[in-house]
């Protein structure tokens, strides 16, 4: 009977003083065990901080670590003609934001290789009159590719365009006017089959009435065989 009590004695001694002794560093089970060291406890392991506030003034928490807080986290930060880099601002290289509107946020445009605010796109956006072959309406190809461009912005500034449409001297007063109507009606069908509503545009046709240059050449006639936009 002795001995069965000092067997239990002595196992009951053993849990205490087991049940006492800290892990051992790197291990723990509360701050008080990182504490000699100037450390917390994360997830049973000792470490340098569980975040910023553990962690002296200029410098932040990452991966359980005190590092120098970085100058910039994204381009915003860095202002014009700057990009941030290694959380660093240092000058952009001829660095762009974006080649075409669909690369920017929602509600903004590209405009020179930035994203801005889809006002300021619009405002960026120029309305030069199309041109046309002599004695003829349809558009050319290069025609089609700035057309694209218009439909673009004026769906995005819900703009409203009066097409007017010009011819050179060439022809008589009659045929001249039809011609200069069917080429306003031409880029109009253009830009509905884009997706400006119809709403937006009016045309009307000048024919040769409203010459951009006068004189006769070809120089002045190429110049004259035209459709302009005016914004109503």
């Amino acid at each position: 009977m002795r001995t069965s009590n000092l067997t239990i004695g002595i196992s009951a001694a053993a849990l205490l003083m087991f049940a006492g002794c800290p892990p051992t560093y790197p291990k723990c089970e509360s701050d008080e065990h990182c504490k000699e060291k100037g450390e917390v406890c994360v997830q049973g392991q000792c470490q340098e901080c569980a975040t910023s506030d553990n962690c002296k003034a200029g410098f932040v928490c990452d991966a359980n670590k005190c590092v120098p807080k970085p100058e910039c986290t994204g381009d915003t930060g860095c202002g014009e003609g700057k990009k941030c880099s290694g959380g660093k601002c240092i000058v952009a290289q001829n660095a762009q934001e974006c080649a075409a509107d669909d690369d920017c946020p929602s509600g903004q445009g590209c405009t020179k290789g930035k994203c801005v605010a889809a006002s300021n796109a619009n405002n960026a956006c120029t309305f030069e009159a199309v041109r046309f072959d002599f004695n003829d309406y349809n558009l050319s190809g290069s025609t089609q590719s700035t057309l694209a461009a218009y439909a673009d912005c004026i769906k995005k500034g819900s703009l409203r365009f009066t097409l007017e449409g010009h011819a050179d001297e060439r022809g008589t007063e009659e045929y001249n006017m039809v011609l200069s109507q069917k080429r306003a009606a031409s880029v109009r069908k253009y830009l509905v089959d884009l997706g400006v509503s119809g709403g937006a545009l009016d045309t009307v046709g000048y024919g040769e009435n409203k010459p951009a240059v006068n004189g006769s050449g070809e120089d002045a006639w190429a110049a004259n065989r035209r459709v302009e936009f005016k914004k109503r």
